[in-house]
């Protein structure tokens, strides 16, 4: 992991869940394309469903993500499980910065009947190379934008896809 993303992993977990709680997360309508990544007003990742469909390609990435590293604690489909919560109902009020931030540092929730604890994965490539992706499809999800299961079509995989996981995986 290149030194700007650890200050940035550090900054975010730091300031996220402080800052975030007090901004929901905005309209996820997409307004900017930057090949094939769109962006909500705010510039948070989002997706883009075609009206007989299609996701992008990021919001499919994000599921197959999703059921290699989080379906296991976090359920199919972001639903939830008796081990952790529905990350699906979690986006509905959480923004990308506090996402971003419980990911990397981890969380810790302790109460008198139970403890839940999240793993901190900010030296995980396998998660940090794929988070914009990961809460792309999360998000889709969170709207009903996308149904449960494996989207049934997806656009094509952009240059720029390939290109960024190259230089984060470090091949």
């Amino acid at each position: 992991m290149t030194t700007s993303r650890l200050v940035l992993a550090f900054v975010l977990a730091f300031a996220a869940p402080l800052a975030a709680r007090a901004d929901m997360p905005g309209d996820p309508a997409a307004v900017t394309d930057d090949h094939g990544m769109y962006r909500d007003k705010n510039g948070d990742p989002t997706y883009k469903v075609a009206a007989d469909g299609t996701v992008d390609w990021y919001t499919y990435s994000g599921f197959r993500r999703y059921h290699s590293e989080c379906h296991v604690c976090h359920g199919p489909d972001g639903e939830g499980s008796s081990y952790a919560p529905a990350l699906a109902d979690k986006l509905k009020t959480i923004a990308y910065a506090e996402f971003y931030g419980i990911v990397v540092s981890g969380k810790k929730d302790v109460g008198a009947a139970n403890e839940k604890v999240m793993p901190a994965f900010a030296e995980n490539k396998n998660v940090m190379c794929y988070l914009d992706d990961i809460y792309i499809y999360l998000r889709a999800r969170s709207q009903d934008a996308i149904p449960r299961g494996r989207p049934p079509q997806h656009a094509d995989k952009p240059a720029a896809f390939d290109e960024a996981e190259t230089k984060c995986m470090g091949e």
